[in-house]
C-alpha cells in the first residue's frame, strides 16, 4: 500500500531525532502511527544511507522470535553495531513482553536512537510513564486535518468538501471509500470504535458493566462541546437505570480518554490565569467516531455547532497548541490557545444569524483587554470585520482550518 505523507508529524519526528531522548508515537488506535513509523524508515533509508536501520513490525511474522525483553535486547545488539549511527523502530512495542526493560538498557548504553508506537492503553499506562521518566518524548498522531483529508481523498478545498470532511471525520482509512457509501464508512468506523472500547478500556481496565460505559460515551457523545461535571453525569446516567457512582463515572471517563478516543477541555480564567477544575468540556480525538456514536451521518446539522467547535480544537492541537475552554465574569471563550508566548482566542458559531448571536460571540472577545488574536468563526458565505468590533477577525471555518500558527 503506498504511503501518503503527513509532513506534518513527519518533520516533527525528524527535529527530535539524536536529542538523547526516545520518541514514542502515541494516538488513538488507527490513526497512522504505523504509517508514521514507515515514514520515517524510508526518510531515513534516503537520507541518512550509511545509519545502521532496525524496523521491528509485530504484525510481522518474521519477528515472532521476538517474545521478551530479553529476545528484543539481543536481536537489537546482534543487527545494531556499536557506535554506528543506529536506529531502531518498533511498531507495537507493547506486543513483546517487559519490552521496557530492554529499551532502559538500549537507551542506557546509547546503542541506538529508539522510536516506538504502541497500543495507548499500555503506552499511556502510569506504570510505562514512571519507568520512562525523562527518557521519552511523546509525539501526538492525531487524525486528519482539513487540509491532510483534502489530499488523502485527492479533492480540492469546497464547500462540499468541508461538509464531507466533517460529516465523516478524518480518519486515515476513509480514504478507501466513496462519500456515497455511507453504509460502508459507517462499518469501518464501527470496527475502529469497537475496537477502542473493547481492547483499550474494556480488556485493559477489566470493566464489567459494558453497557454503563456504552451509555456513558453516548451522552458524551451527545454532549460534545457542552459544560459538564460528575454529578450531572451521575444524574442522567441514574435516569437511564444504572447504579452508579461519581467516583465510578471519574473511573470510566479516565479510561475512556487513556484510549484517546475523547479528552477533556480544561477551564481558563482569562483574567486570574488560573485554571479551572470539576466541570469541563469532552471532545472526541475524531468527529466522524463521534457522529457515528450518536447516529449523525451523514446528516449532520442537528449538531453542526459541536461537530464545528471539534473540529476547530482539532486542528488547534494539530498546531501543537494547548487548548483551554476561556472564562470571563460575563461568559466565555470557547478556546484560549496557546503556544509558547502566543496566544489565541477563537469563537466557533455555525452562523451570525441575529444581532444576539453577533454580540455574544464578538461581545466576549471585546471584553478581553490584550492584543492577542481573536476570531469569530462561522459558515457564513461572506465573512470579514464588523466596524463596531474592531480588531477581531471574522473567518469562514475553510479558511481557518487552513491557518498555522
Amino acid at each position: 500500500m503506498k504511503i501518503i505523507e503527513r509532513p506534518i508529524y513527519l518533520n516533527r519526528i525528524i527535529s527530535q531525532l539524536n536529542r538523547g531522548m526516545m520518541l514514542v508515537l502515541v494516538g488513538q488506535r488507527r490513526v497512522g502511527k504505523s504509517f508514521m513509523l514507515k515514514s520515517l524508515a524510508e526518510w531515513l533509508s534516503k537520507n541518512k544511507p550509511d545509519a545502521n536501520i532496525l524496523f521491528i513490525d509485530k504484525d510481522f511474522g518474521s519477528f515472532g522470535f521476538i517474545k521478551t525483553a530479553d529476545d528484543l535486547y539481543a536481536h537489537v545488539r546482534e543487527c545494531l553495531p556499536e557506535g554506528g549511527e543506529n536506529y531502531l523502530l518498533i511498531d507495537e512495542v507493547q506486543d513483546i513482553e517487559g519490552y521496557e526493560t530492554a529499551l532502559r538498557s538500549l537507551y542506557a548504553e546509547d546503542r541506538c536512537q529508539i522510536i516506538v508506537t504502541g497500543s495507548n492503553a499500555y503506552i499511556f499506562s502510569s506504570e510505562i510513564a514512571t519507568k520512562f521518566s525523562g527518557r521519552y518524548i511523546e509525539i501526538p498522531i492525531r487524525s486528519l486535518g482539513y487540509e491532510e483529508f483534502l489530499t488523502f481523498h485527492k479533492i480540492t478545498d469546497s464547500h462540499e468538501s468541508l461538509l464531507s470532511y466533517l460529516r465523516f471525520g478524518g480518519m486515515p482509512g476513509l480514504a478507501n471509500y466513496r462519500f456515497e457509501e455511507v453504509a460502508e464508512i459507517k462499518e469501518y468506523l464501527q470496527s475502529v470504535y469497537n475496537t477502542v472500547v473493547l481492547k483499550d478500556i474494556v480488556a485493559r481496565e477489566e470493566i464489567r458493566n459494558f453497557k454503563f460505559l456504552e451509555n456513558l460515551i453516548h451522552f458524551l457523545a451527545d454532549n460534545a462541546g457542552q459544560l459538564v461535571s460528575m454529578n450531572s453525569i451521575t444524574k442522567y446516567l441514574k435516569s437511564q437505570g444504572s447504579k452508579v457512582s461519581n467516583d465510578l463515572v471519574t473511573r470510566y471517563i479516565k479510561s475512556t480518554c487513556n484510549a484517546l478516543l475523547l479528552d477533556s477541555l480544561p477551564r481558563y480564567d482569562i483574567h486570574g490565569k488560573r485554571i479551572f477544575e470539576l466541570i469541563e468540556k469532552y471532545y472526541f480525538s475524531d468527529h466522524g467516531i463521534r457522529n457515528y456514536i450518536v447516529n449523525e451521518m451523514p446528516n449532520i446539522f442537528g449538531s453542526i455547532e459541536k461537530i464545528l467547535e471539534n473540529v476547530v480544537r482539532h486542528h488547534l492541537l494539530i498546531q501543537k497548541c494547548d487548548v483551554y475552554v476561556g472564562v470571563l465574569p460575563q461568559g466565555e471563550i470557547d478556546f484560549v490557545a496557546k503556544k509558547g508566548e502566543q496566544v489565541i482566542y477563537v469563537q466557533v458559531a455555525y452562523k451570525l444569524s441575529s444581532p444576539e448571536t453577533i454580540e455574544r460571540e464578538f461581545g466576549n472577545l471585546q471584553a478581553i483587554d490584550d492584543n492577542y488574536p481573536k476570531f469569530v468563526v462561522t459558515m457564513e458565505d461572506i465573512a470579514g470585520s464588523l466596524k463596531e468590533y474592531p480588531g477581531i477577525r471574522h473567518i469562514h471555518i475553510r479558511e481557518f482550518l487552513k491557518m498555522d500558527f
